[in-house]
């Protein structure tokens, strides 16, 4: 079984933020993209804490639900 947590997320470069993440230093995703094994998420109020792997195709699903919503 491939393992779904990240936990040192810093040892890893390239994360970007997420367009849904607030502006002002409030609630901020990042994720990291070509992970070989899905998608890692962290958040960047924590960049030295653990990351949440989800598998590729569960992260294309829920992306795919949150388009066209809106957001502060």
């Amino acid at each position: 079984m491939t393992d779904r947590t990240i936990p040192n997320a810093a040892a890893l470069s390239g994360w970007r933020k997420s367009s849904y993440s607030s502006g002002d230093g409030g609630t901020c995703v990042e994720v990291l993209d070509d992970y070989p094994s899905g998608v890692p998420v962290r958040d960047s109020k924590a960049p030295n804490g653990p990351a949440l792997v989800f598998p590729t195709q569960s992260w294309t699903v829920f992306i795919s639900s949150i388009q066209g919503t809106t957001h502060p």
